[in-house]
């Protein structure tokens, strides 16, 4: 629910009024709020919900629905992002423990290109994508979320997809649900493609 602190009357949802903070004891700002309760776990643990355990390494040990997994390769694998930019917002790891893109063997690089190739293509496919922010964050410094576990972004992007919702209202707006999302790109995803 959105809502500003200063909202004399408060938006409804299906009919039922959404509680103003306009009352409370607080000092008002100009933020608006979208209440993500979801996010808790990721707050209060850090960017790793199972305390030291790393995300990257626990997923694939995990069901592909459940981890978000929408393909395995030999020596990496493709997930969607739990905190996506976009929908369709992939991650392509190893599934060795390593930090930096130096570090990764010559299969782990070809197959992480292929995965990113196969992933453009088949969200091209899926989402009618207008093109792709691609790129990897190496070290927290640089603004990797996990820095412990490498792991390449694909962001599809459209062309209508900037509004002013992230400048004015300081939020990003996700329109599909992360199961829909994985179980459509999973669906497409061609089989064999690496093995």
């Amino acid at each position: 629910m959105i809502g500003n602190a200063g909202d004399a009357v408060a938006p409804s949802i299906d009919g039922v009024a959404a509680e103003s903070s306009a009352g409370f004891a607080a000092v008002p700002d100009s933020f608006q709020r979208l209440w993500t309760p979801h996010r808790l776990v990721y707050i209060e643990n850090g960017q790793q919900p199972d305390g030291d355990a790393c995300p990257f390494c626990r997923a694939p040990e995990l069901d592909d629905e459940q981890a978000l997994i929408v393909a395995r390769g030999r020596t990496a694998y493709v997930l969607l992002n739990l905190y996506p930019y976009n929908s369709g917002h992939l991650l392509v790891c190893p599934y060795r423990h390593i930090a930096t893109y130096d570090e990764a063997s010559p299969q782990e690089v070809a197959e992480i290109g292929e995965l990113t190739q196969t992933a453009m293509r088949v969200l091209t496919s899926t989402s009618g994508c207008h093109g792709f922010n691609i790129g990897m964050n190496q070290g927290r410094i640089a603004g990797a979320g996990i820095a412990a576990h490498l792991h390449q972004h694909v962001v599809p992007r459209w062309a209508l997809d900037s509004n002013f919702f992230p400048i004015v209202a300081q939020t990003k707006a996700v329109p599909r649900l992360l199961g829909e999302v994985r179980d459509e790109i999973a669906r497409a995803w061609p089989a064999g493609s690496p093995e």
